[in-house]
């Protein structure tokens, strides 16, 4: 009986292997497309003067290079309001960097970028950003009634529409965590904005001695809605979650208008600070 079994058994394990077949798949490929990093953050307390714009091109899922710098395009930013042009300067490594820019609240600027011959265009309006008041640890206002959270304090400007970015990142971790918020239900008023490590990240929830960067941008609505959904899109697609789409931002293509740009163009006014634990 037992050798019955193992007959069998090994006969089922061939009948397996045999239909072993290797299948090909092809992969849908998007077009390489160029993408623009063009955030120009002014820190509150500083002239605002040194900026920076990352130009590459995008490349396929399963690549094992990571997007190609760009070094052969002219990049411009005007102020719409007083017409004053700031030259971009070419570093060679994909780096365009400028150290006389004038950042001015309120004031609109557009992004001008040459690259193969096509013309790229983003508008936007520096956007002020309010002080943070205090900051302050708990227990109590995170999901994990035992886990510490950072609270972020500061006061809703209450003539305004205002939108929020918040970036939060302990020393040692490699990215920042992202939050985006606005002041629909808080408008005016003071805010608490709290922050609590996720209990299933890996590297565990904060702890006594453990130090947190802490950076809150006044952003744009239009920005709010792009960033936001694409903090939604990273979280992954779940039960109920939405399936992510292309997310566009806003460099158009001026000359062809179907070869459009990743990324985005935004002007904000940022505050910073950090906080130990204890």
């Amino acid at each position: 009986m037992k050798l019955y079994i193992k007959l069998i058994t090994l006969f089922t394990v061939s009948i397996f292997l045999s239909c072993e077949d290797v299948i090909d798949v092809d992969l849908q490929t998007a077009p390489e497309r160029l993408v623009i990093e063009a955030s120009i953050d002014w820190e509150k307390g500083t002239s605002g003067n040194n900026q920076t714009i990352k130009l590459s091109t995008s490349s396929a899922y399963f690549a094992e290079s990571q997007n190609t710098p760009v070094t052969n395009a002219a990049v411009k930013v005007t102020n719409t309001n007083t017409l004053e042009e700031f030259i971009f300067t070419n570093e060679n490594n994909g780096n365009y960097t400028t150290t006389n820019f004038t950042p001015i609240v309120g004031n609109t600027y557009s992004l001008e970028v040459i690259y193969n011959s096509e013309i790229y265009s983003a508008t936007e309006t520096l956007q002020a950003v309010t002080d943070i008041t205090r900051i302050e640890q708990s227990t109590e206002k995170g999901f994990d009634d035992e886990a510490l959270e950072v609270s972020v304090y500061f006061v809703d400007p209450e003539e305004e529409k205002n939108y929020y970015l918040f970036k939060f990142k302990q020393d040692g971790d490699l990215l920042f965590e992202l939050e985006a918020g606005d002041d629909e239900f808080i408008n005016g008023n003071e805010v608490d904005w709290w922050f609590e490590k996720d209990e299933e990240d890996d590297q565990g929830e904060f702890n006594a001695g453990d130090r947190v960067e802490m950076e809150m941008y006044g952003v744009s609505e239009a920005y709010y809605n792009y960033i936001n959904t694409l903090i939604i899109q990273s979280e992954g697609v779940g039960l109920f979650a939405t399936t992510p789409v292309a997310l566009k931002g806003n460099c158009i293509n001026l000359t062809t208008e179907d070869n459009y740009a990743h990324g985005y163009f935004r002007l904000t006014q940022v505050v910073t600070a950090d906080y130990t634990f204890e």
